[in-house]
């Protein structure tokens, strides 16, 4: 049997990769989908760990192929995509595959897979904590932490589009929220 797709979606500094990880140490049979992006690996990322790195031309290359499930270019000359080779590796096993992903291609996935997908919205207590988040990585540039700002803006009004919210303002409740909602839509009984 194929495995079911639970889609995490949030704006950066929402708290996405974080629940992602403990519904991932749960035993719930779940995989992680590495998504393909054409960035450049930051000092503390693997390819084929965190990413599949690919330069420009060989992404692009890929979309002509159609190798992607779904992808975009989330800022200039920066893609991202899932590969449906991935997909179809993890759900092949009976597996059920995990997204940490933008909110535009979180939509798309859920489109794409209807009731065999779970989306779920991370949204932040505030715009203000959610910058604070994002400062306190130390990972991005004034100019590059200002486009995520923007763009996490525009990712907030998609909310309502999704199967759950869950607003991320005491950690402990949102890992709870998340597992109690996977369950039920995996129907897992210990």
């Amino acid at each position: 049997m194929l495995g079911k797709l639970i889609i995490l979606s949030a704006p950066s500094g929402s708290g996405k990769t974080t629940i992602v990880r403990h519904l991932l140490s749960l035993g719930l049979g779940l995989e992680f989908s590495i998504s393909a992006t054409s960035r450049k690996p930051r000092s503390n990322e693997k390819d084929g760990v965190d990413y599949y790195f690919l330069d420009p031309e060989t992404f692009l290359k890929k979309v002509e192929e159609g190798a992607f499930l779904e992808w975009e270019e989330v800022y200039a000359d920066q893609f991202y995509g899932t590969l449906r080779s991935e997909v179809e590796r993890i759900r092949n096993k009976g597996r059920h595959v995990v997204f940490d992903i933008d909110v535009v291609g979180g939509l798309n996935l859920k489109h794409e897979f209807g009731d065999n997908a779970l989306a779920i919205f991370v949204r932040p207590p505030s715009i203000e904590v959610m910058e604070q988040r994002l400062r306190s990585r130390g990972t991005d540039s004034t100019e590059q932490l200002k486009k995520r700002l923007s763009k996490a803006a525009e990712e907030l009004t998609y909310e309502d589009k999704f199967d759950h919210m869950i607003v991320n303002d005491n950690l402990a409740d949102s890992l709870e929220e998340a597992e109690r909602c996977v369950k039920d839509f995996l129907n897992f009984t210990p």
